[in-house]
């Protein structure tokens, strides 16, 4: 499955929920909201705080350390003090398992 890299069962995060595995060199926040499962970087661009630790709002989660909102969909910082993007990865389900791309989903 070219660069992806099994994290869990789809049926080990509810929905909504989220959870945080290390994937190559990255610490990756996996999200399962409405059905849908989404990848973003475990770090907040505006201080580095992790994002896994925050609260999840619909599509967004929120930074537990200053409330920059980022959609989980697309890692688009939604709301100071966050101005840059957070990477998003691409999600695969197969045969009930996550899978997350170690490749950024922009590139």
């Amino acid at each position: 499955m070219d660069n992806f890299v099994r994290v869990c069962s789809a049926s080990d995060i509810p929905d909504p929920g989220k959870a945080v595995f290390e994937v190559g060199d990255h610490f990756v926040v996996v999200f399962h909201v409405g059905g849908n499962f989404y990848a973003l970087e475990d770090c907040c661009t505006h201080d580095g705080g992790e994002l896994s630790d925050g609260e999840l709002d619909g599509l967004q989660i929120i930074c537990p350390r200053h409330g920059a909102r980022f959609d989980v969909r697309t890692g688009e910082a939604l709301t100071m003090p966050a101005t840059t993007d957070t990477p998003a990865y691409v999600v695969r389900i197969e045969d009930g398992d996550v899978f997350v791309s170690v490749k950024e989903s922009q590139e």
